[in-house]
């Protein structure tokens, strides 16, 4: 009785936590999301779209290699860590530690070594644009450093302390966007693969102090864990004992982390793959090297960027409805699912139509004021119209995890990047579609992913979704793009194109918050929800 009276109490306990660690992630994440826009803002206009093409097509060779080395080893550890600390099992707490450090650190650096070794034939062979291959190599250090903080953002997770992984990763960005930006300046002197690379090594930069701040807190709590080390080598098993066991962490650390790696590999290699096959594609179809790559800078570094910006909100929403539907999924409380997944889905529609909107009406002031560039307000243009999906599709792949679905979504995306990339090869290669035949791809990927999930959701679920709600959004998101364009082009308004900009907007928002009241998408238990402003709101309503 007694025994069971503890894990019920360790079982609230470890809910608490988990609520206000989120919350905690989810403060952090929406402030590294509004902070990681500024460099997005600020590097086109410091090396241009050639340099910003330059500097991204490193990146999906980064992504899937820490993929591979750190995927779902997190997870493990987090999972294995709160198990032992559960159990108050400190021996067992560091023994994770330490063989998770030495696994990451020597794959990382074996990594780190091939990169720097393929480099020359990578960059000239693969990915078209040999000026690539000095940010390639600066790449490169970063590599056991990530892996290294995963391992420790793995073992705060498990050890239920968010705040180590919250701060690192504020300062991680704070530090990218100051060295990056006066890197890439103080290089662009000596040609515009310099200035590329020095806005790596100022990624490298921020990783580096990302990590120092996570060992920083891990230092500070090292008494209590040296206090418990001393405590328990009088009773150290032998040499052998220890192999073995160190051995079977590794077993159930892999066990856990491969099936999470290979899942996360899907979207790692469709990135990777994206990029080979656009600049491949864009090579058959006669553009010339300088000219692909500006134009896949301008893509993936300053159209995508902005479209994925109010992904926050969604986001937010996504990570807060697992949990809930987890919960009402173990009561069996098939009307609290369905209630909540209307209400993330409904949420997600009303907060990404206005940005949707704004960047379809307003897309090419919005590239000159951000970038100084109008010549990529076409692709803006373009794919304003399906980011209502991308905001959709996070809830609806978080309800099929929560639901103990992650294969159908795993499939679903596996679908839609085969798609993608066949796509790519066949229209990006037509030198009438170029560019934008990657778009339409990309446009195409996100279409059938979201479709898929939704079918997904629907057939696990019986789920049905609100036509009524569609029409109502698209009915205001009509609206508010007349009010926005009428103001903006009004000839009365002699003021800057920003200024006209951020009158046009608010009128426009105005408006719309005002359709969303009167055809009760939101209402006050929605603002009530709403952090700071829902306190004003529920004091009123008292």
């Amino acid at each position: 009785m007694r025994i069971k009276m503890m894990k019920e109490e360790g079982s609230l306990l470890r809910k608490q936590s988990f609520i206000k660690g989120t919350m905690i992630l989810l403060a952090a994440g929406i402030i590294n999301r509004i902070l990681g826009f500024i460099p997005r803002i600020t590097l086109p206009r410091v090396i241009g779209a050639e340099g910003v093409g330059l500097y991204q097509l490193s990146y999906p060779f980064l992504i899937v290699i820490v993929t591979i080395i750190t995927g779902g080893i997190p997870l493990a550890i987090a999972k294995l860590v709160a198990e032992a600390d559960s159990q108050e099992d400190d021996a067992k707490v560091r023994k994770i530690l330490t063989v998770s450090l030495i696994f990451t650190i020597g794959i990382s650096l074996l990594f780190t070594l091939l990169c720097i070794l393929f480099a020359p034939w990578i960059t000239t062979h693969v990915l078209t644009d040999s000026r690539v291959y000095l940010t390639f190599l600066s790449m490169a250090p970063m590599i056991p450093v990530i892996a290294v903080s995963s391992v420790f953002r793995g073992y705060f997770q498990g050890k239920q302390n968010m705040i180590p992984t919250a701060a690192s990763g504020i300062i991680e960005t704070l530090v990218r966007i100051v060295a990056m930006l006066t890197l890439s300046y103080l290089f662009l002197p000596k040609g515009i693969e310099y200035a590329a690379a020095g806005a790596m090594l100022g990624v490298v930069a921020g990783e580096f102090c990302g990590f120092f701040t996570l060992f920083w807190h891990y230092w500070m709590n090292k008494r209590s864990a040296a206090k418990s080390f001393q405590n328990d080598t009088s009773n150290a098993p032998q040499t052998d004992a220890v192999t073995d066991k160190q051995t079977g962490v590794l077993k159930r650390i892999m066990g856990i982390s491969i099936p999470v790696t290979a899942g996360r590999l899907v979207g790692s290699l469709s990135y990777l793959f994206e990029s080979i096959l656009t600049m491949q594609s864009l090579a058959i179809a006669g553009i010339a090297t300088g000219i692909a790559t500006a134009q896949y800078g301008a893509l993936q570094g300053m159209i995508i960027p902005i479209i994925m910006l109010p992904g926050a909100l969604t986001y937010s929403l996504a990570v807060s409805l697992v949990p809930s539907l987890s919960e009402a999924a173990a009561r069996k409380d098939s009307k609290t699912i369905h209630k909540r997944l209307h209400q993330a889905i409904r949420l997600s529609l009303v907060s990404g139509a206005p940005f949707a909107i704004i960047m379809f009406v307003l897309a090419e002031p919005l590239c000159l004021l951000l970038y100084n560039n109008g010549e990529v307000a076409n692709m803006l243009k373009w794919m304003a119209p399906v980011a209502l999906f991308i905001y959709i599709q996070a809830p609806l792949q978080a309800a099929l995890q929560a639901l103990n679905e992650p294969g159908k979504a795993l499939l679903n995306t596996f679908i839609g990047a085969a798609i993608k990339l066949i796509l790519i090869v066949q229209l990006a290669s037509n030198p009438d579609l170029g560019i934008y035949g990657a778009l339409i791809a990309i446009m195409v990927n996100i279409l059938v992913v979201t479709i898929l999930h939704l079918q997904s959701v629907i057939r696990v679920l019986h789920f049905r979704m609100s036509w009524l709600d569609l029409i109502k959004v698209g009915a205001s998101m009509i609206i508010m793009g007349a009010v926005v364009q009428f103001i903006f082009r009004q000839p009365s308004l002699v003021l800057d194109n920003w200024a006209r900009m951020l009158i046009a907007c608010t009128a426009g928002l105005i408006i719309y918050l005002v359709m969303m009241f009167l055809v009760k998408l939101v209402d006050r238990h929605d603002i009530i929800r709403i952090p700071i402003i829902g306190k004003f709101f529920q004091n009123r309503a008292s």
